[in-house]
């Protein structure tokens, strides 16, 4: 696995010398040498990479990365920008950032453009077998993104987490920073998209929270490709 620079470094450097890291590791090795995984191994701290800790303004929890090919490169809810095919959860979150803020529906699912504006995009979970969601569950992973998120929270500055579905929002027990702000509510899955995710208005709310507390709004609209 490709290592973690900078100011990611400084903060979780220490997980990867615990011993729950070291067998995870051994674990995820072998995955790879015997089995389809996704992301490439070379993607799976892409959300780190791309968003450094010291720009970090807004965390979107995911759960694991997509199991179907092409499709996983390292950030939650987002695909490659050369994969046409849009997954329903993130078909779900444009159409609430079309009624929240009126943003155009793009024809693309590559949110590297959140990233870059210091969008966490992480998943609890950071690897898994093709074909099989939660394959990697209950291996390690979570510890180590624990780790990311309270690094995230002992942050003294505003911060919005987007806490959507079970799995992401049992990490609002870890938040409790009073300059950040937590926004929870279901799934975009299709599943649940209908039982709140629709009319949250989490991205209207997020940015008039930024803007109150002196920091640039999230510019939220996908381009299309």
């Amino acid at each position: 696995m490709p290592a973690v620079t900078g100011d990611w470094l400084a903060a979780i450097g220490s997980e990867f010398k615990k011993p729950y890291y070291k067998q995870l590791y051994e674990f995820i090795k072998e995955e790879y040498n015997t089995r389809v995984i996704y992301p490439p191994s070379g993607d799976i701290f892409n959300a780190l990479h791309l968003t450094p800790l010291s720009k970090v303004k807004v965390v979107i929890l995911g759960q694991d990365p997509y199991h179907e090919e092409h499709q996983a490169h390292g950030l939650s809810f987002s695909v490659p920008a050369d994969q046409k095919k849009i997954p329903p959860s993130l078909q779900n979150i444009y159409k609430e950032l079309n009624t929240d803020l009126g943003c155009y529906i793009p024809n693309n699912g590559y949110l590297k453009k959140w990233a870059d504006q210091g969008v966490l995009l992480l998943n609890t979970v950071l690897t898994v077998r093709s074909g099989a969601a939660n394959s990697h569950k209950g291996r390690g992973w979570e510890k180590f993104t624990d780790a990311i998120i309270q690094a995230v929270a002992s942050q003294d500055r505003p911060v919005v987490y987007l806490l959507w579905g079970r799995n992401a929002r049992e990490k609002a027990s870890m938040l409790h920073n009073p300059k950040q702000l937590v926004l929870e509510t279901v799934h975009p899955s299709p599943l649940s998209a209908h039982d709140g995710f629709f009319g949250c208005h989490h991205f209207s709310k997020c940015n008039d929270f930024l803007k109150e507390h002196g920091e640039e709004p999230v510019d939220w609209q996908i381009e299309n490709i």
